[in-house]
């Protein structure tokens, strides 16, 4: 068991037990397996309240006391998934990971997902003791059996972490630091192909320290992390391992969160992970995990295990999670040192925004035109060439295709294709040939016309646009509608909800940087308004009015300091904290303006994940979104959504819809991750 470094707090859910007696839980064991069937509440109690070291000494114990052996009787006497827990806990950490890697290379086909956590997340001192485990326990060479299963760059980043010899010199070097970035640069986007050897080397050889600041380096010299960089180059397993190890450099805890989350979300359990996880993160890094998760996925670990498992396994598993979280939102204060740190990454982030839909190469509006009144003349729709010609043209050629159409045949466009297709393929395909701003102006005033509001619409749209886009959805709602869009807002909503849209809707947003004494005085204020600090004046409703002027009017930068500054000042998320201490759209509002700010591409593939999740589709919601995000940040969204929920959006939207609408879909969608 790699024990913390001098002076380095113990971030562990299971300690050594007090007064402990290995002879008197030897007899426990024995007294609660013997006869007919088994005391599994004994069991796991003794289990996992010991550490691994005293599990050791009990079953050297049970040996001389009984002449047998612990983990046979435990496989005899227990079964299935807590069978599977209880044994892993019983073996030293180093037999247990050399236990998963034989399993996973074994048999038919090797689960790679296997190999890439435990090679990719283990120490130097860790990856010598699980090889010379494997060697004790199998009489074979961990290295040659890697090398008999895998191949190709996969196989090699596995020997090279195999090795164990990352450096572990903490000093960094800057001029090696700049090395190391423009060979990365060199070896992937600079080069026709990819040098996956260069990525090989400084991935599986180099400090965290120094992998850290190549990542902040590479960060500032392309305009997009290595993560983006490794996708768009590397493929397959390989590209899963290596960001697997990226993520592992970044933060290791952080890695073992997500994979947690990952284990347990949707339908069904992926238990094996889920064990194996628990069992080695038990006596290192669980508390550090468990305050990831909760910050990254607003429940705590402990009662998403609770869940999503039942019996005495759920019971085993909640022992070495080790306790449950205070409510969502609400950080330890090493916690909030990890946000804290998210946001500093943030900060400086300059990742570039990339559509789907690009401007066509050789466009001819006169070829595109003819091709379109010959699909939709005479009997019958060509569907297939409609959605061909839109979806693979930018909005500025649809707009010249439009024209052409006009002159050519005295005809609209837009009418034709009302008249020759229906439903869900034609709210698609007439979003798509509208100009941006008049498309955002029909959907808010779809959103506000008949009886009742679609106050998510209103959100959704006036929360993530930029101030020029809001000043043309202005001038475009004027032009269409007769009626200006503040108007509008004013007559079909009311109260604070009111005053968020109007000053939303204004486009007046600041666009420079970031303040920091302001930011300090603007998280103080929403402090004081969401009631985690005290109120020096007692003005509620001046502090109200600062504190949307804040959410609505201060840039995107500085935004992103505030919320770092009240993660400092109060240990809590600001989104969190909104979400418990507000209600309705005023409370949505707000919310969707956070989220945007800390990541706005992930905004959308939440929503199209919700619009495309459980029973029935939200086709309106879906459609919206494909549409207006095509031509700025599809790509983005796309990687936050296979990020976040495990599959591509091209996979989602083949299982939730069908048809034309489908095909269309798809081709805007540009691909599959």
């Amino acid at each position: 068991m790699a024990k913390p470094a001098q002076g380095a707090k113990y971030r562990g859910s299971i300690h050594d037990s007090p007064d402990f007696d290995p002879n008197q839980d030897a007899e426990a064991l024995y007294t609660a397996m013997k006869g007919f069937g088994s005391d599994k509440e004994a069991i796991l109690d003794i289990i996992t309240s010991r550490s691994n070291r005293q599990r050791q000494e009990v079953c050297q114990s049970y040996k001389s006391l009984y002449g047998k052996d612990l983990i046979d009787n435990l496989k005899y006497e227990l079964t299935g998934k807590f069978e599977r827990l209880i044994v892993g806990l019983m073996r030293p950490p180093a037999y247990c990971d050399a236990k998963e890697i034989k399993d996973a290379i074994s048999g038919i086909g090797t689960d790679e997902k296997c190999l890439i956590e435990i090679l990719a997340s283990r120490t130097n001192e860790q990856m010598h003791q699980l090889v010379a485990a494997y060697k004790d326990a199998y009489e074979r060479d961990l290295e040659a059996d890697i090398i008999g299963d895998t191949s190709g760059h996969f196989q090699k980043m596995l020997i090279v972490l195999l090795q164990g010899t990352r450096e572990e010199d903490d000093v960094v070097s800057e001029d090696l630091v700049q090395q190391d970035v423009q060979d990365l640069y060199e070896a992937g986007e600079l080069k026709w192909g990819t040098d996956e050897a260069q990525f090989i080397y400084i991935l599986g050889n180099r400090s965290k320290q120094h992998l850290r600041l190549v990542f902040d380096e590479y960060l500032k010299t392309t305009g997009k992390p290595i993560e983006a960089s490794i996708r768009g180059e590397l493929s397959g397993d390989f590209e899963k391992l290596m960001l697997a190890v990226v993520k592992c450099i970044r933060s290791t805890p952080e890695y073992f969160a997500e994979r947690l989350f990952k284990a347990m979300k949707g339908l069904g359990t992926r238990d094996n992970t889920l064990i194996r996880i628990m069992v080695s993160r038990s006596e290192l890094d669980m508390l550090d995990i468990r305050e990831i998760f909760r910050t990254k996925y607003e429940k705590s670990l402990y009662s998403m295990i609770k869940n999503d498992t039942s019996g005495e396994y759920k019971k085993t598993l909640l022992k070495l999670c080790g306790g449950d979280d205070d409510a969502a939102g609400q950080f330890f204060p090493e916690a909030a040192q990890v946000a804290y740190q998210m946001w500093e990454l943030s900060a400086v982030a300059r990742v570039e925004m990339k559509g789907t839909v690009r401007p066509a190469n050789d466009f001819n509006p006169d070829a595109d035109a003819k091709a379109l009144r010959k699909a939709m003349k005479g009997l019958g729709t060509d569907e297939d060439t409609i959605i061909d010609i839109i979806t693979h043209r930018s909005n500025a050629q649809r707009q010249q295709i439009r024209q052409t159409f006009k002159s050519h045949f005295g005809r609209d466009l837009m009418a034709d294709l009302k008249s020759e297709i229906s439903g869900d393929l034609a709210r698609l395909i007439l979003g798509l040939m509208m100009p941006p701003a008049h498309y955002d102006a029909k959907q808010l005033k779809k959103a506000m016309e008949g009886a009742g509001t679609d106050e998510k619409t209103l959100i959704e749209i006036l929360a993530t646009r930029t101030n020029a886009e809001i000043r043309a959805i202005n001038e475009a709602y004027k032009e269409d509608y007769h009626k200006s869009l503040e108007d509008a807002i004013s007559s079909d909503t009311s109260g604070h909800f009111r005053r968020i849209l109007i000053s939303l809707a204004t486009g007046n947003r600041e666009e420079g940087g970031e303040n920091l004494d302001q930011a300090r005085e603007d998280a103080q204020v929403a402090a004081e308004i969401l009631e985690i600090a005290d109120t020096p004046s007692g003005d509620k409703t001046s502090l109200e009015t600062r504190f949307m002027t804040i959410l609505c009017t201060r840039s995107y930068p500085h935004l992103r300091r505030v919320f770092q500054e009240f993660i400092k000042m109060t240990n809590y998320d600001v989104e969190h904290t909104i979400k418990k201490e507000m209600s309705g759209d005023v409370r949505d509002a707000f919310v969707a303006i956070v989220q945007s700010v800390k990541n706005k591409p992930l905004f959308f593939a939440d929503k199209l994940y919700k619009s495309m999740k459980g029973a029935g589709t939200d086709e309106k919601t879906l459609t919206r979104i494909m549409v207006s995000r095509s031509e700025i940040d599809l790509l983005n969204i796309r990687r936050e959504f296979i990020e976040k929920y495990d599959k591509s959006l091209h996979q989602a939207i083949e299982g939730d819809t069908s048809g034309d609408f489908l095909k269309a879909l798809l081709a805007l969608c540009g691909g599959e991750d």
